[in-house]
């Protein structure tokens, strides 16, 4: 039988993201991120703070 590897560190979990005032894409996903929670759908939480993270917002310079 094979060796197991050394022990697993994980790591607290982060804040959630906060949706960016104003973004209609953001508020969406905090709403189903919302909804998600309130029946247990962790899963579904998870991927909508993926998505507000990643979701591009442009600076006033107009950088992303």
């Amino acid at each position: 039988m094979g060796r197991l590897g050394g022990p697993v560190h994980l790591q607290e979990p982060g804040r959630e993201p906060e949706p960016v005032a104003g973004c209609d894409v953001c508020g969406a996903l905090d709403r189903q991120r919302s909804g998600a929670y309130a029946i247990g759908d962790k899963s579904r939480a998870t991927d909508c703070n993926v998505e507000i993270r990643r979701h591009p917002h442009r600076s006033a310079a107009g950088e992303r």
